[in-house]
């Protein structure tokens, strides 16, 4: 699935919500910048990524597998590799300044971390993490309310979306968060819902 097609189809699993940047993203699959790296290579051989160092990819790592845990049905975000995964969007993707917001976001999510629970992200226990995270997603989403078209987006808003995207396009996405069969049977336009059943994931 290409880098277009999948954030058509993450919008469309969240409910239809526009990307950071609007068109960026979409204009950014189709444009000349050249590619910062492949993630799956990330993954094996870790490797800086754009102005990402690799401690720069397993931050971004710990703070999507906040976001999207291990539970007993699936991996969490870490496993999909999913911190790589961001680094390679916001370097390929993002315009010069919202790279900045997301970079100063970055040392912000710490010092926030540090100021509530006297320990730097990455020494934070998971319920610190959670608590932090969770106050910051409140604050993005009252900050996008009053949010005016010339300022940038919130930083976690970015984090949280490139988390999501990176997550459910993943191998581990579609086979273990979601259900994935490559060839269908027969159409069924309607079938009963069963309380706790994953969804399904699109096709490639």
């Amino acid at each position: 699935m290409d880098r277009r097609e999948a954030i058509k189809r993450v919008s469309v699993l969240l409910g239809g919500v526009a990307f950071v940047g609007g068109s960026s993203l979409m204009t950014a699959c189709a444009g000349d910048r050249p590619p910062a790296a492949d993630t799956t290579k990330a993954a094996v051989a870790p490797a800086p990524i754009g102005e990402f160092s690799v401690a720069d990819q397993q931050f971004l790592d710990e703070v999507a597998d906040t976001i999207l845990p291990t539970t007993a049905k699936s991996p969490g975000a870490k496993a999909a590799a999913t911190g790589p995964f961001m680094a390679v969007m916001v370097t390929d993707t993002y315009t010069p300044e919202d790279q900045k917001v997301f970079r100063a976001g970055m040392t912000a999510l710490d010092e926030a971390c540090k100021a509530k629970h006297g320990a730097s992200f990455m020494q934070a226990t998971a319920e610190q993490r959670t608590a932090l995270l969770t106050e910051l997603d409140a604050e993005q989403h009252a900050f996008m309310k009053t949010k005016k078209p010339e300022e940038p987006t919130h930083y976690f808003r970015m984090m949280k979306e490139l988390s999501l995207l990176g997550f459910f396009t993943s191998e581990i996405g579609y086979n273990k968060a979601m259900r994935y069969k490559e060839t269908p049977g027969k159409y069924e336009p309607c079938l009963p819902y069963v309380k706790g059943e994953t969804s399904w994931a699109s096709h490639a």
